[in-house]
């Protein structure tokens, strides 16, 4: 394990002032960051961000907690090797390999998008090491939804010129996953997009919208059932689903099955806040984070 210095953050280092540390996992750096000390939070993204969106976490809960966000291989400033299988159970593995590495104990799983399949994964396969879960506006189960502008970036050759192209997915998102859109100033807007600045760079992002398992046949299809069957043995432990209620994505629909499957969750809906729910209503967000906490320690 190495600490280095990260790429560039022109326009947005203040809005992202952490040491960034890495991971060697089969090869491929992976980045993340870790500030503060005490109980471990493990702050998992989904796609198109990276750990840029848990930036208000990391500042506001480091002071009492342990605060560690990831970036998925081909995604932030870890690297983004072109030849490389970007599939969910990949993903679970990688997680797996930095909570193995820094020997991580009692963790409470932040997760976000993809980022609850994939560290819900990990926890189904690494139970001992997980004690709470707060789930925003994601899934870990299988589902036929999916919304009609995210589905034509899997379209052959289209899927490729949009996303890998233009950068249409990343840059859409920053209008489309907030309902706040005066909250997105252009340190925000620069910090999304940084890591994903050309073709070669936005290869996880194209990967991961090709990667959805929405049938049988689908590779990723037989992963996400094994995440979805190893949910049943988190009944006991306590959950918070935090939700931005506007989110045509990961509806409130989503958050209606994590319920049906956890009954005693804590449930946290945002009803003016959309997918970026961090960016919409981090000033209550946050707080009803770290009152979830203290109401179960560790």
């Amino acid at each position: 394990m190495t600490i280095e210095t990260a790429p560039s953050r022109e326009g947005f280092a203040d809005e992202y002032p952490f040491a960034s540390h890495y991971v060697d996992v089969d090869g491929a750096r992976m980045h993340y960051i870790d500030e503060g000390v005490g109980e471990t939070l493990l702050c998992v993204h989904g796609n198109p961000t990276w750990s840029f969106a848990w930036r208000n976490f990391v500042k506001q809960l480091s002071s009492s907690y342990r605060v560690i966000a990831v970036d998925h291989i081909g995604c932030g400033f870890s690297d983004k090797p072109q030849e490389y299988p970007y599939t969910l159970r990949q993903h679970i593995n990688n997680l797996e390999r930095l909570l193995q590495a820094l020997d991580l104990q009692k963790v409470t799983l932040i997760a976000h998008d993809w980022g609850g399949a994939i560290g819900m994964g990990a926890a189904g396969e690494m139970a001992y090491r997980f004690s709470r879960f707060v789930l925003c506006n994601t899934a870990a189960f299988r589902s036929r939804r999916i919304p009609y502008r995210i589905a034509v970036c899997r379209w052959p050759l289209f899927g490729a010129i949009g996303v890998r192209g233009f950068n249409l997915f990343s840059r859409a998102a920053l209008t489309m996953a907030v309902s706040h859109h005066d909250r997105m100033t252009p340190a925000i807007r620069a910090g999304y997009v940084a890591p994903y600045n050309n073709w070669a760079n936005r290869v996880a992002v194209h990967r991961f919208v090709q990667d959805i398992p929405l049938r049988p046949s689908h590779p990723t299809y037989e992963t996400l059932t094994q995440v979805e069957e190893g949910l049943q043995q988190f009944q006991q432990h306590p959950m918070l689903l935090a939700w931005g209620e506007q989110d045509w994505c990961f509806t409130p629909k989503f958050r209606e099955e994590f319920q049906r499957r956890f009954p005693q969750a804590e449930v946290f809906p945002i009803k003016d806040a959309g997918h970026y729910v961090f960016e919409d209503a981090p000033e209550r967000l946050i707080p009803r984070v770290r009152e979830f906490l203290q109401k179960h320690p560790l």
